[in-house]
């Protein structure tokens, strides 16, 4: 692991300041991420900026029709939380299955979602439900926010501040796992919302994207059978050691089915 500076701000105003000032700077929070890219000597910033003090960042609220939840709300408190259970179960059930326990006790949903790891969860619910990313300068939709592997539409020193989530009629996840590493090898992510169907594929391509086929099948018919027969085509998604493009593309069928299932 390279030297750096540390800094832990106490408010939003005073990181945007430190990350501005510094771009090779890099906001911290549970640390899932950026530690072990550090440890593998991938990352090099010049400084640390730990935004565990920052209380304005934290929190679960509802407000009408929509759940707001801080970037520093960890995957545990999503789990757990009553208005989350209660209005979006299925975000509750995607935070239980995200990484291990010691994983959902540090990871925050703000550092995933910033991250934008092909194989992370969250962006799926955030795509799948048209969430609006909230930033210190701006309201950012989710349609426009992810913009490849690893890559949003976050500007340098820009911080994600909070996630508002539009509380829909039905919503399902369902994911296969890699059996060793426990990463996403295709994961899909259905809801019903009051602006149409959104189906969201995560872990089998390079980023999240929607399925529009899915999407009108569902929009004429809320079931399993509707997406049974929709095929996922194999040209631009993942393909390793562990799997094939092929094998992802099934599986994303699979898991269409088991979410629309899931969301009843």
């Amino acid at each position: 692991m390279y030297d750096f500076a540390y800094h832990k701000p106490s408010s939003v105003a005073d990181a945007v300041k430190l990350l501005s000032a510094d771009p090779e700077a890099r906001p911290i929070s549970g640390g899932q991420s950026l530690l072990p890219a550090l440890k593998h000597r991938l990352n090099r910033p010049s400084s640390l900026v730990d935004l565990s003090g920052i209380s304005e960042l934290k929190g679960i609220k509802r407000e009408g029709d929509t759940i707001r939840i801080g970037a520093l709300t960890k995957h545990f408190e999503v789990q757990h939380n009553p208005e989350i259970k209660s209005a979006i179960p299925a975000l509750a059930f995607m935070a239980s299955v995200v990484g291990d326990i010691q994983v959902r006790n540090r990871g925050t949903m703000g550092g995933s979602v910033s991250n934008n790891d092909p194989a992370a969860d969250y962006p799926a619910a955030v795509l799948g439900l048209g969430a609006t990313v909230v930033t210190d300068k701006r309201r950012v939709a989710a349609d426009d926010f992810f913009q490849g592997m690893f890559t949003t539409a976050l500007e340098p020193g820009e911080l994600l501040v909070a996630i508002e989530f539009p509380v829909p009629e039905k919503a399902g996840y369902a994911k296969m796992r890699n059996p060793a590493s426990r990463y996403v090898m295709a994961g899909v992510f259905v809801a019903k919302t009051k602006n149409g169907v959104r189906v969201v594929v995560n872990g089998a391509g390079p980023g999240v994207f929607r399925q529009a086929e899915m999407e009108q099948a569902l929009s004429a018919n809320w079931s399993p059978d509707a997406v049974a027969n929709v095929k996922q085509p194999s040209e631009g998604l993942n393909s390793d050691i562990h799997g094939s493009a092929e094998y992802r593309a099934h599986l994303v069928t699979v898991m269409a089915k088991r979410a629309v299932a899931e969301a009843g």
